[in-house]
């Protein structure tokens, strides 16, 4: 019989070791982006790096309470929750505090806090509830736009605080809805769509439907069995047309002036290393320079010049790649890989759908974060100025990593229960 009064049974350790370790190795990099010779001790709470180890144990604090909650608790109240944060979202539009051009935070007292970070974990709960439901089949058209309301209401709410980044972040639950059966092509229909819009962007759009158009027309020539769908053919290369042409409007009306900018400088259209590109190209000298095994422990010197913006935040990964090298960057993404490789075993051993597809959230979610922060980074992604989880500076970040994460822990701690 299981023993309830103890709230640690059945924990899995490796991902908590895997946490505090990436909790770590954030915490002394931020020590090492905001050092300077007038605050050298890592515990002065008046740095990033001591208000960071407020957050971090705030954060155990929420680990303790997330174990003593019924794991039940979660799954009851997904909705509850879900409608909670969506409310938050709308009262931060109306009341909230715009900082660095985003209307998405809540001043309280010298600190801020991102609803935005915690609508994903709430966003996640919510889905695997509606997709646990025995009823509930992924491959029927009311299913998909239940789901993509799920996922985009709260993606929507933030786009309109002008926070594109944190938006962005919920086109990570398309991978769970794969897991749950949704269709490849719709993936593939995806990469395509992002293709043309890349091209859209690049070359003259009239030159562009034409090659479209010839690409079209061999298809119908050389494959037989597409001749007797030539509606179908044509309409798709009718849409695809208009989707092209509707490349610019999205492009100026949705995305902010420094998006567009930054888009265009990565996609080599414009050339602006001290403008809107210095924060990328400063990046990519500061992790070239550390070499195999970097500069040493805060002996960067881009870091300690402050030369890349933005350093204990967005651009942690710099600061890592400029003091420990090849070597502490390879370290520090071996850890995120291991993190999710568990996640994965973790949600595939699950006895509930629930807590399985609550776990598939959190691998996508800390995936997307992680992938697209390194790849802004070294330049290989627009800057969308999204946190690297765990390691970034900011307490909403931690504070929401940390729920997103310790639920998950706590619904694979009574997996042998049936939620």
């Amino acid at each position: 019989m299981r023993n309830r009064g103890n709230i640690f049974q059945n924990i899995d350790r490796v991902t908590i070791l895997l946490y505090f370790l990436l909790v770590f190795v954030g915490w002394i990099n931020i020590y090492a982006a905001v050092y300077n010779d007038e605050h050298q001790s890592i515990l002065d709470m008046s740095q990033n790096y001591g208000k960071q180890l407020i957050w971090i144990s705030t954060s155990i604090i929420l680990i303790l309470v997330i174990f003593l909650i019924e794991a039940k608790f979660f799954s009851t109240f997904s909705y509850v929750i879900y409608f909670l944060m969506v409310l938050v979202l709308i009262a931060v539009l109306l009341v909230g505090k715009e900082i660095a051009g985003s209307k998405s935070w809540f001043q309280i007292g010298s600190f801020s806090i991102q609803p935005a970070e915690f609508a994903k974990f709430a966003t996640a709960l919510a889905l695997a509830k509606y997709l646990s439901q025995i009823d509930v089949d992924i491959t029927r058209l009311k299913t998909k736009l239940f789901a993509g309301f799920i996922i985009f209401a709260p993606a929507a709410l933030i786009l309109l605080q002008h926070d594109t980044g944190s938006a962005m972040v919920f086109v990570a639950f398309a991978l769970v809805l794969f897991r749950e059966g949704l269709s490849g092509s719709l993936l593939v229909l995806g990469f395509v769509l992002a293709v043309l819009f890349i091209l859209a962007l690049l070359i003259n759009k009239f030159i562009l439907i034409g090659i479209l158009a010839v690409f079209t027309v061999l298809v119908y020539v050389l494959n037989k069995r597409l001749r007797k769908k030539y509606m179908i053919i044509t309409g798709l290369f009718l849409m695809a047309a208009v989707y092209i042409l509707s490349v610019d409007f999205a492009f100026e009306n949705i995305l902010e002036p420094h998006q567009k900018n930054r888009i265009n400088v990565l996609l080599g259209k414009k050339k602006d290393p001290h403008g809107v590109g210095y924060n990328v190209h400063q990046s990519v000298i500061a992790i070239g320079s550390g070499g195999f095994s970097g500069k040493g422990f805060l002996k960067g010197t881009q870091t300690k010049y402050d030369f890349v913006p933005e350093q204990s935040t967005d651009f942690i990964f710099c600061t890592i790649g400029e003091e420990w090298g090849f070597v502490g960057t390879f370290v520090l993404i071996l850890l995120f890989v291991a993190l999710l490789i568990r996640l994965v075993i973790l949600a595939e051993r699950q006895r509930s759908r629930f807590s399985r597809i609550y776990g598939y959230g959190v691998a996508s979610v800390i995936f997307f974060h992680f992938a697209v922060n390194i790849g802004m980074t070294i330049g290989l992604f627009p800057v969308i100025g999204i946190p690297l989880p765990f390691i970034s500076y900011g307490g909403s970040s931690l504070w929401a990593f940390t729920v997103l994460l310790f639920i998950f822990v706590k619904l694979d701690s009574v997996r042998m229960d049936l939620l």
